[in-house]
């Protein structure tokens, strides 16, 4: 199957080496490789044009963002300048991020998944983060959930969901729209990828107002926020995370800000949701 790879970057020097690396030592190459180089003030560029020059499949291409991190509209406009410079002869289409280290058969385990059933329509590993000199399952990792780090997508599905939404929650509602469409998602446990920047290290307070936003956006409604607000706030071990996803959800709904998905795929959402909560508490 063919790979298109697309790694978003910004002042990644300490990381995009060594995730680079990874990939060229795949058991199956990608096709394409594109780095998109966020406005980098570093050496991320010097790094990734070494590997440019002895690898004619990886590419990159310039991209200047605003300087304030947003999670999910920052790295998917990125991620779409990217997208831009390809054309449309691959099967699967990657988004990664640039600190991450995958196992030499990552790729070729991907394919498989997606090579034993048509109707899979994104699948992924789990990111692993070092702790007290150990390599330990992030805990913000659900079983069935594929990290924003590692997406890859097969095209008709990519193509069917409507891509990547431009705004936190993207690598929620993506996987939610997979199955509204029909898609399933597989993950692989066996496949440990190593995560070298933890995730949300530099969110500010204004960017975790944008999680209630997106609870919001993708029509999850009150309650449904409130029970995945706390469930992420116990995992992060931060009840201000809890007050400012709240605070985020009744912000846009004042605002009546505009939904990511339509009616019928909110209440798509909401009813898989349910099912989904109901189904871990032993109510059938």
């Amino acid at each position: 199957m063919d790979f298109y790879i697309i790694i978003p970057a910004h002042n990644e020097e300490a990381y995009i080496g060594k995730m680079l690396q990874s990939i060229v030592e795949q058991s199956i190459l990608p096709k394409k490789v594109v780095v998109v180089n966020d406005a980098s003030t570093d050496d991320t560029q010097k790094i990734v044009d070494q590997f440019i020059k002895q690898y004619p499949f990886i590419h990159s291409v310039f991209h200047n963002s605003k300087a304030l991190h947003e999670p999910g509209s920052k790295v998917v406009n990125a991620f779409y300048k990217g997208f831009k410079t390809l054309d449309s002869h691959f099967d699967i289409i990657c988004k990664f991020d640039a600190d991450l280290i995958f196992p030499k058969d990552y790729l070729e385990k991907i394919a498989c998944i997606f090579q034993k059933d048509k109707s899979i329509g994104m699948a992924g590993g789990f990111c692993y983060i070092e702790k007290h000199g150990k390599w330990v399952l992030e805990n913000l990792t659900n079983k069935d959930h594929i990290r924003g780090a590692l997406k890859a997508y097969r095209k008709e599905c990519f193509n069917q969901i409507g891509g990547l939404r431009h705004t936190m929650g993207w690598d929620t509602v993506d996987e939610l729209l997979t199955q509204y469409h029909g898609w399933r998602i597989e993950t692989d446990p066996l496949l440990h990828v190593k995560h070298l920047k933890p995730t949300g290290k530099v969110y500010t307070r204004a960017a975790k107002l944008k999680q209630g936003e997106a609870f919001y956006k993708m029509r999850y409604g009150f309650w449904l926020t409130f029970i995945a607000s706390a469930k992420l706030a116990s995992k992060k071990n931060s009840f201000s995370f809890f007050i400012n996803t709240i605070k985020g959800f009744f912000q846009a709904k004042r605002e009546n800000q505009e939904y990511m998905v339509s009616e019928k795929e909110g209440k798509f959402i909401r009813d898989l949701r349910w099912k989904n909560i109901l189904k871990k508490i032993g109510v059938r």
